[in-house]
């Protein structure tokens, strides 16, 4: 079996007393989609900024191929090839394509004090990437951010991430805003990322879209794992059951016979 790119054991975070997260264990290796469900208040919140150098662990351990690490902020996760895209794409909606693909790290021209942004170089390579990525319909660089679809805001910020050498793509909701053509197509750039060797940790509560791309799942329940499974050993129904906690659906179930039983009466 290949190495796990990534690794926690039994990481644990608290904040002023109270567990966000409790021994989570979870690995997840190259080419290989890992898919993180839970409901609002589940600690996907949480796990997400503990992976990506937001916040250190109060206990347990994070390896990345094989070597303990500690994050002490974004930048040493990014170091290591952890990229996040959060739900909103992390784009600056009155920035050009080209700007904000390079935002940072922009490309320059020109030497010693007399260095100026290279607007065509960042133009060319953005329209390119997102091109590579299925993204058709953008052909102009100079075309501000906010101009564009969900979809294609969130296919820019993944495609930044893939340029600048991400191994493992951190996305949180990705497909929560879209309609369902634009979810379809994030899906299809998972898809692809997968193919090219890229590690993804898809963070989502809509069941559909992870068994859709998902090689492994697990579920975080009030930020303790209830469960970790490989594609095809659990059915959608029992997902859907597991993130409702089980209970509260059978609580439900319950009252509305109760209150078909009294209609009917």
């Amino acid at each position: 079996m290949a190495q796990p790119l990534l690794r926690l054991d039994n990481v644990s975070k608290s904040f002023a007393g109270t567990d966000a997260l409790s021994d989570i264990s979870l690995e997840v290796e190259p080419g290989q989609v890992l898919c993180l469900l839970g409901d609002n208040g589940a600690g996907k919140s949480t796990l997400i900024k503990v992976l990506s150098g937001y916040h250190k662990p109060t206990s347990g351990t994070m390896k990345v191929d094989g070597e303990e690490v500690v994050f002490n902020s974004p930048r040493d996760a990014s170091a290591k090839g952890i990229a996040t895209v959060h739900q909103y794409g992390g784009t600056f909606p009155l920035m050009s394509v080209g700007r904000s693909f390079f935002v940072g790290a922009e490309p320059t021209k020109g030497w010693g004090p007399f260095k100026w942004f290279d607007k065509p170089k960042a133009n060319k390579i953005a329209i390119r990437e997102l091109k590579a990525l299925g993204i058709t319909r953008i052909h102009d660089g100079n075309r501000l951010v906010g101009g564009m679809s969900g979809g294609e805001r969130q296919s820019l910020a993944i495609a930044r991430a893939v340029y600048f050498g991400a191994r493992l793509l951190i996305l949180d909701e990705p497909t929560a805003a879209l309609g369902v053509k634009e979810a379809a197509h994030v899906l299809r750039i998972i898809m692809q990322a997968r193919r090219k060797g890229i590690a993804v940790i898809f963070v989502t509560h809509n069941v559909l879209h992870a068994m859709t791309v998902g090689d492994r799942f697990a579920v975080l329940i009030h930020g303790r794992k209830a469960d970790d499974f490989a594609k095809g050993e659990r059915t959608r129904e029992q997902i859907t059951d597991l993130m409702a906690g089980g209970e509260a659906m059978a609580e439900l179930e319950a009252e509305i016979a109760a209150y078909e039983k009294e209609a009917t009466a």
